[in-house]
This record gives C-alpha cells, sequence and structure tokens, in this order.
C-alpha cells in the first residue's frame, strides 16, 4: 500500500477532486499540486466561489434549473417565448441547448430518466411540475430533448403518454446524421434513425 505523501488537509483535496467527473485519482493529484501552486490566483479565489455558490445556488421551482436567483434567469427573461418549453433531463442538456443559441423558449429540467433497473420512476422525476405547467395554460408546443438513449425514450413515450390528453403539440429533437458527420463512422442505429426520419430536400 502506497504511505501518503502529503498532509490530511490534502490529501482530502486530493479525495473531493477526484470524485467530480472526468477527474481521476491522478488527474485530481495535478489538479490539487496546481491549485497549491497558484493559491493566491487560483484556491482561494475559488474556495470563495465555491462558498458563495454554496449558499446562494438554488433550484428553480418553476423549471428546475440551477441559478442563485428563483425563478431562474431564464424563466425569468420576457423575451423567452413562454408557450414553449423544451424538455431536458439535466441541467447540463440546458446548458448545451443555451449554448447552442438554437432556442430562445422556457425549460423544464427532469431531473434524470425511467429507469425501473435502477428504481427511478415517475415520483422520482419532476414530471409532475411539468404536467402542471402545461395544465396552466398558456403552452401550445413541448420539445422532448432527451436523450436517444432507452431511458430517454422511455421517458419520452411516458410523457407523450401523460400529456396525451392535452392540446400542446408535442415533438421531439430530429435523430440521425450530425452536421459534418460521416457515414462511414455512423453506427447502424444512427443511420437507420436517419434514413426512417428522411426530409425532402
Amino acid at each position: 500500500m502506497a504511505e501518503r505523501v502529503a498532509g490530511p488537509e490534502i490529501e482530502r483535496l486530493i479525495q473531493l477532486l477526484a470524485r467530480l467527473p472526468g477527474l481521476g485519482p491522478r488527474s485530481a493529484r495535478r489538479a490539487a499540486l496546481h491549485l497549491i501552486r497558484k493559491r493566491e490566483e487560483l484556491l482561494g479565489p475559488l474556495a470563495d466561489a465555491m462558498q458563495v455558490a454554496q449558499q446562494r445556488v438554488r433550484t428553480c421551482s418553476s423549471c428546475g434549473n440551477v441559478d442563485t436567483i428563483d425563478p431562474c434567469t431564464i424563466c425569468a427573461d420576457p423575451r423567452r417565448d413562454p408557450t414553449t418549453i423544451v424538455v431536458v433531463e439535466t441541467v447540463a442538456d440546458l446548458w448545451a441547448l443555451e449554448r447552442s443559441g438554437a432556442v430562445r423558449s422556457r425549460y423544464h429540467v427532469l431531473g434524470g430518466t425511467l429507469s425501473p433497473l435502477d428504481g427511478v420512476g415517475p415520483d422520482d422525476l419532476n414530471i409532475g411540475m411539468l404536467v402542471e405547467r402545461v395544465a396552466n395554460g398558456g403552452v401550445s408546443e413541448v420539445i422532448l430533448a432527451v436523450n436517444a438513449t432507452v431511458d430517454g425514450q422511455t421517458t419520452a413515450h411516458y410523457i407523450t403518454d401523460v400529456l396525451s390528453h392535452t392540446n400542446v403539440k408535442l415533438t421531439r429533437l430530429a435523430h440521425g446524421v450530425p452536421v459534418g458527420g460521416e457515414l462511414d463512422y455512423l453506427d447502424e442505429g444512427t443511420l437507420s434513425a436517419a434514413i426512417r426520419q428522411r426530409t425532402s430536400f
């Protein structure tokens, strides 16, 4: 068993960094050393920012986004189209769509997907609030922007069933050949979806 080469405070910093996605033990050690070397520029300001975030970040009571205000910046923006709701699995998905600049609507974060094998049912997700938002009126379209995984599609079908009694138009993201993609490098499922959902040219 390897001996510790630093005090418990530094070891704890490494262990906590290793819990972050994309960082294993070696990457966490490198990140910790970099932070320690740049104590004045990085470590202090990062610690302050994390303290502020820990105190002020909250979940939007309307859509499930994270922000320091409730309702969140997106929900409070009057320039957003309130008649369209884009349903996403996670806040990371919401941020990805925002980076694309493709939509100027409101969002709804489910907080995951239905997964019977993992014990995740409808009550574990933010589906009830979505139904309530649609029932309150003013929504004409719900775009299901969930991942093209088995759990994502199961979740999309469930939401479609739940909202089937409403007059809301239900749409989903297109599946198929990505922009810049080469057919030779695509998997069979993607190619099949692209052929089935072909459009006029």
